[in-house]
């Protein structure tokens, strides 16, 4: 398949290969020279770079502040 680059320097990747590699529009991609030739793979997302799944989860509550002191919580015992 033949495209045209445009005067902004954009292609348009044909509905087929689109469909073929579950590329949709706002996804992101990324080039990459291999040898002699231009690689585009769709971008590693957040969630599959995480590898420990921290952060994957979120929480309607608030966040703790940074310096929060875990100790302050405890009291003696009567």
């Amino acid at each position: 398949m033949q495209t045209t680059i445009t005067s902004k320097g954009q292609v348009t990747i044909p509905r087929d290969m689109r469909q073929h590699f579950g590329l949709q529009q706002g996804m992101s991609v990324t080039f990459k020279i291999e040898g002699d030739h231009i690689a585009l793979r769709p971008a590693a997302s957040a969630r599959q770079s995480e590898a420990s799944g921290f952060g994957l989860i979120r929480s309607r509550r608030r966040g703790v502040p940074a310096d929060f002191d875990v100790a302050s919580l405890s009291t003696e015992a009567p």
